[in-house]
């Protein structure tokens, strides 16, 4: 009888460790994956690339919002980005991705693009306006 509930409690762990693995988040990145931008300038080209997704997203699923290309372009400037380079390559995917990603949750995220960039936004006033 103890035999047979020790194999039970040794089973019931074998099969439910790694269903309770996969509810905790990792630690960090994978080794050997991609660990994000590293350089002041990477990482300037990625909040570019952020932001491009965003207003690609705004432009396409908000209708009640629209981007401001003029702010846009003095944003991307002063991050040392230039705003061809989010046209093509790299940086394009990265928007891309980004805009997927704003995607997933329309309401949620149209709401704070309003919130953070728009007229009085907390990130980025004007960066997005009324329709």
């Amino acid at each position: 009888m103890i035999r047979q509930i020790a194999t039970a409690v040794v089973l019931g762990g074998f099969l439910l460790g790694p269903a309770c693995a996969q509810d905790t988040p990792p630690e960090g990145p994978p080794p050997g994956g991609p660990t994000g931008p590293e350089t002041k300038a990477e990482r300037q080209k990625n909040n570019a690339a952020k932001l491009a997704g965003l207003l690609a997203f705004v432009k396409t699923h908000c209708a009640d919002l629209r981007p401001n290309d003029d702010r846009f372009r003095g944003v991307v400037t002063g991050l040392g980005v230039s705003y061809d380079d989010l046209q093509s390559g790299d940086l394009d995917l990265r928007t891309r991705a980004y805009a997927e990603i704003y995607a997933k949750d329309i309401a949620a995220n149209c709401t704070r693009a309003a919130e953070n960039f728009g007229p009085g936004g907390r990130t980025i006033p004007d960066l997005v306006a009324k329709r």
